[in-house]
C-alpha cells in the first residue's frame, strides 16, 4: 500500500515555519515513516515540473506557509491547490498575511524606490532595479513580479484548514499532521487551535483586572515589569484578549506581551479593532489633549495591533486615491 503524499512549500515568509517541522524532533521520524514527502524545496531537491506532471489531487496534503506577494507564489498556490486533496495554510503569514502583510501600508513603487535607491546602506548611483526579463548570452532569464498587495493564502485559493502561529508550535503541528493521517480532521475551514482567547491559558490570568483605567502605555523595554502581574494591568499593550490560544503563552512566559500571531477567535471579525476598542474605551483621561498624550505610548498602532493580520483585516491595505 502506497503512503500518502505530502508537500511543504514556502512563499513570503521568514522560514521559521520550516524550522518548526524540524522542531518536531523524534516525532518527525514517525511522520516520515507514514508519508511520502514529494515537495520540500527548503530541505530537499525537487523540480516543479515533476509536481506539475502529477495527477490532480494526488497529493494528500500540502502545508503551505507564507503570504502571497509575487506572481511565482500565486502560480505555485494555484498548482498546489490543484494537486492537493487538502491545502493547509500553515503559520501566521499564510493564515493572516503575517509580517509581510505590513507592507500593504506602502505602494510597490515606494518599497522598490527605498530598497534599491534610498536605503542608507544602498550604493546604487545608476538606480538599477531588478528587471522581469533580460537577455544574457542568448538566454532570457525571468524574475517573478511583485504584486501591488500582499494577500493571505485564502485570498488567492480555497483553503481547507489553518494552523496558526509565528511559527506554529511543534505540538499543534503534530496534532494537525496526526489528525490528517488518522482521518480525524475537524470541519472544513477550521483553525486547528483552541477557539478561546489566550488569556485563558495565560499564567498571569489570576491578576487580570476586571476594570482597567489606563493613564499611560509603556513598551516592554521602558518598564521594569512585575513577572507575575497581568501585563495590561501594568500598562503594557498585550494582544492576549483578542488572540486565539494554543501557543501555551510562550511569549508571556518569557516575559514579553502577546503580539497576536495566532490570530483572532471565531467570534472576532477584526483582531486589531477588537483590542483597540478595548484599550481606548479604558483610557482614563477624557479630554483630547490628555487622551493623545496617553496614546503616544503606542507609537506604531498598525505594527502593534496588526503585526500579523493587516492583510486579513477590514483595512487590508492603504489606498492612495488619485488627486483630482
Amino acid at each position: 500500500m502506497s503512503k500518502p503524499k505530502v508537500a511543504f512549500y514556502w512563499c513570503a515568509s521568514c522560514g521559521g515555519c520550516e524550522e518548526t517541522i524540524v522542531d518536531l524532533a523524534e516525532d518527525i521520524l514517525g511522520i516520515v515513516e507514514k508519508v511520502d514527502i514529494v515537495l520540500w524545496p527548503v530541505a530537499m531537491d525537487f523540480k516543479y515540473k515533476d509536481i506539475e506532471a502529477m495527477p490532480d489531487k494526488s497529493i494528500a496534503a500540502t502545508l503551505l506557509n507564507g503570504a502571497i506577494r509575487t506572481t511565482e507564489q500565486e502560480e505555485m498556490a494555484h498548482m498546489l491547490r490543484r494537486k492537493s486533496q487538502y491545502l493547509i495554510a500553515y503559520g501566521a503569514c499564510a493564515h493572516l498575511g503575517g509580517i509581510p502583510g505590513l507592507s500593504n501600508q506602502f505602494s510597490r513603487e515606494h518599497m522598490l524606490k527605498f530598497n534599491y535607491e534610498d536605503a542608507p546602506s544602498m550604493a546604487n548611483p545608476k538606480k538599477t532595479r531588478p528587471q522581469l526579463k533580460f537577455a544574457d548570452g542568448g538566454r532570457e532569464p525571468t524574475l517573478p513580479e511583485l504584486h501591488h498587495v500582499v494577500r493571505t493564502l485564502d485570498q488567492v485559493v480555497e483553503v481547507d484548514y489553518y494552523v496558526p502561529g509565528c511559527p506554529p508550535t511543534p505540538k499543534l503541528t503534530n496534532v494537525a499532521v496526526t489528525a490528517l493521517l488518522e482521518n480525524r480532521l475537524p470541519p472544513k475551514g477550521s483553525v486547528i487551535a483552541p477557539d478561546i482567547a489566550l488569556c485563558d491559558e495565560c499564567p498571569r490570568k489570576a491578576s487580570k483586572p476586571v476594570n482597567t483605567s489606563f493613564t499611560e502605555f509603556k513598551r516592554p523595554h521602558q518598564k521594569l515589569m512585575d513577572p507575575n502581574l497581568c501585563l495590561l494591568a501594568q500598562g503594557i499593550v498585550c494582544m492576549g484578549p483578542s488572540t486565539r490560544s494554543g501557543c501555551e503563552a510562550a511569549c508571556i512566559r518569557g516575559g514579553m506581551p502577546c503580539t497576536g500571531c495566532f490570530g483572532p477567535t471565531s467570534r472576532v471579525r477584526d483582531q486589531g479593532l477588537k483590542i483597540l476598542s478595548s484599550l481606548c474605551s479604558n483610557v482614563a483621561p477624557k479630554e483630547n489633549g490628555e487622551i493623545d498624550k496617553v496614546l503616544e505610548g503606542i507609537p506604531d498602532p498598525v505594527g502593534t495591533f496588526y503585526r500579523y493580520g493587516l492583510a486579513k483585516s477590514l483595512m487590508r491595505r492603504k489606498v492612495n486615491l488619485p488627486v483630482k
